[in-house]
């Protein structure tokens, strides 16, 4: 019996340059960088009310906000994760992040995360955000499997999954602790070759 080869060999992903992509009206996916802007608008998301409604950030001030997107640099180099900054057209201050955690080249997968500051809600830039680094996981770089999990509650969520192209695939029953207590989870998929 031979061995299962990898999807996707060491590598592939952490060896080059992180990519930008342009999105519409003007909004640009880049890798986080250590400027002020980005570090405090890092450090806003983990006061913003609905940010911590629906995820778990942790306490940032700009400094640790900093040491956090060097870490996401080094993820990318080792090939863990991918994380961009969603800028706006009318200047360099961030006001979303989507990425893939979790990614696993050998396995072919990974799952997306992602969040806007009020400033960029209502725009449709999160689903625009998936399409494109979907688009990019599993047609350029060569990824089988993504997914997305949110709170059954969190119906924004649920509507960038779906616009994206994310079919819902069932529910994952009290999968995640959040501040009010055990939420079940809505899992949606998309694999390569998907419409």
């Amino acid at each position: 019996m031979h061995p299962i080869p990898p999807v996707l060999p060491a590598g592939a992903m952490g060896a080059g340059d992180q990519p930008e992509f342009a999105l519409r009206a003007g909004f640009l996916l880049r890798p986080w960088r250590g400027t002020d802007a980005d570090a405090e608008a890092l450090a806003d998301s983990c006061r913003d009310p609905g940010i911590r409604h629906w995820n778990r950030p942790e306490e940032l001030t700009p400094a640790t906000a900093r040491e956090k997107i060097a870490r996401w640099g080094r993820r990318w180099r080792a090939e863990e994760a991918a994380v961009w900054a969603i800028a706006p057209p009318s200047g360099e201050r961030p006001v979303g992040l989507v990425g893939l955690a979790d990614v696993d080249l050998a396995g072919g997968s990974a799952e997306f995360v992602y969040w806007l500051l009020p400033e960029g809600r209502g725009h449709g830039v999160m689903a625009a955000a998936v399409t494109r680094v979907s688009r990019w996981a599993l047609d350029e770089l060569g990824l089988h499997r993504l997914r997305i999990t949110h709170s059954v509650g969190n119906e924004a969520s649920c509507r960038v999954a779906l616009q994206a192209g994310f079919p819902l695939e069932g529910t994952l029953r009290s999968a995640l602790l959040h501040a009010d207590g055990w939420h079940d989870e809505h899992l949606h998929a998309r694999i390569h070759g998907d419409p």
